[in-house]
C-alpha cells in the first residue's frame, strides 16, 4: 500500500499516472539510490540525517543532487500531508535517467537525473511478534564492498532475504569472513555479558538511523555497549541478539539456525531498549 500522490521530477501526480523511460538506467542498471524517512505523528524523523546519508550516496556513484533540502522537505512535507496516516515512511529514489542508448558508461550528453518520492504507512512488529521474538538464519555476505551506499542495485539483499522466507525466518544475518556484518534489510547487535555490542559503521554496513538511536538511548540509560567487530562465535554465544531498522524498531532474535538464542525469548535487556525506544519516539520522534 503506498499513497495515491507520488512525486516525479517536479510533479506530483496519482501513482497510476507516473511513469518513466524504459531506457532509465536506474531500470537497466540499478544505477540509482535511494533513501527512506521514518514519519511520527506526521513529523519527519531526523530528516537532515536522512538527506545527508541521501546526499553521502549520491556521492559515492558521482551523480549530482537534483535538489536541494529545502525542496527535498517540501516534497516530504506534501506527501506526508496528502497521506492518510499519521506514521509513514517517506521513499526518495534518484538515478541518472534515461539515456538514448545501453551503455554502461556514465551518459556523455546532458541527461536529467530520474527524481521519484513517494510515501506508505509505516508499519511496526506486532505485540506477539515482540513478545515471541523472531526467527533468523545466516548466510554469507556475498554482497559488493560498497554496502555503505544506498543504492538500488539491491539484487544480493533480496536474494539473501528470500532465503529466509524461504526457511520461514524474519531476516538473514550475514557473515563476511567469520565477522557479523548486518542483516539483509536490518542492523544487527548482540548482547555479551550484560554488554550490548555492535559492529562498526564501514564500507560493509550501512549506516542505520535506528542503529545510532539505539546506540544513543544505551549511552542514555548506563547501558554498557561497545561498538567493535562481533565474530561468528560471539554471534552464535550471545545472550540476545537484536535486528534494527525504522520498521523493525529493537526487534529480538530469539532462534538462529533453529538454535535458541538465550532461553528462546526476548532477553530482559531487549525488553528494556525496546521501552526506552518507544519512550523517546513519545517524546522525541512525534514532537519534530
Amino acid at each position: 500500500m503506498i499513497g495515491d500522490t507520488v512525486y516525479l521530477n517536479g510533479r506530483f501526480l496519482p501513482i497510476g499516472e507516473a511513469k518513466i523511460s524504459p531506457m532509465d538506467r536506474g531500470f537497466l542498471f540499478g544505477d540509482g539510490v535511494y533513501e527512506v524517512i521514518p514519519v511520527y505523528s506526521r513529523r519527519p524523523f531526523r530528516i537532515d540525517e536522512h538527506l545527508a546519508r541521501l546526499q553521502s550516496s549520491l556521492d559515492g556513484i558521482a551523480l549530482a543532487n537534483p535538489l536541494g533540502n529545502e525542496a527535498w522537505r517540501a516534497v516530504v512535507a506534501r506527501l506526508v500531508s496528502e497521506a492518510e496516516w499519521e506514521d509513514q515512511g517517506v521513499y526518495l529514489q534518484v538515478t541518472r535517467g534515461a539515456d538514448d542508448k545501453r551503455d554502461h558508461a556514465f551518459p556523455t550528453a546532458a541527461v536529467s537525473p530520474t527524481v521519484f518520492a513517494m510515501t506508505a504507512p509505516l508499519l511496526t512488529p506486532s505485540a506477539e511478534t515482540r513478545e515471541q521474538g523472531v526467527a533468523a538464519m545466516t548466510a554469507a555476505d556475498n554482497r559488493w564492498l560498497r554496502c555503505n551506499l544506498k543504492t538500488t542495485s539491491l539484487l544480493a539483499n533480496v536474494l539473501l532475504r528470500q532465503q529466509a522466507v524461504e526457511a520461514q525466518c524474519a531476516e538473514t544475518l550475514l557473515l563476511r569472513d567469520g565477522w557479523l556484518t548486518e542483516g539483509s534489510t536490518t542492523n544487527a547487535l548482540i548482547v555479551l555479558a550484560g554488554q550490548l555490542i555492535a559492529p562498526p559503521k564501514s564500507h560493509l554496513i550501512l549506516p542505520g538511523v535506528t542503529y545510532d538511536v539505539v546506540l544513543e538511548l544505551a549511552a542514555l540509560n548506563g547501558l554498557p555497549h561497545a561498538i567493535r567487530p562481533v565474530g561468528e562465535d560471539e554471534l552464535r554465544a550471545a545472550d540476545e541478539i537484536w535486528i534494527t531498522s525504522s520498521t523493525k524498531e529493537v526487534l529480538a532474535v530469539t532462534r538462529l539456525d533453529g538454535r535458541p538464542v538465550g532461553d528462546g525469548r526476548p532477553g530482559p535487556l531487549a525488553r528494556r531498549m525496546w521501552q526506552w525506544y518507544q519512550d523517546f519516539k513519545n517524546t522525541v520522534m512525534r514532537h519534530g
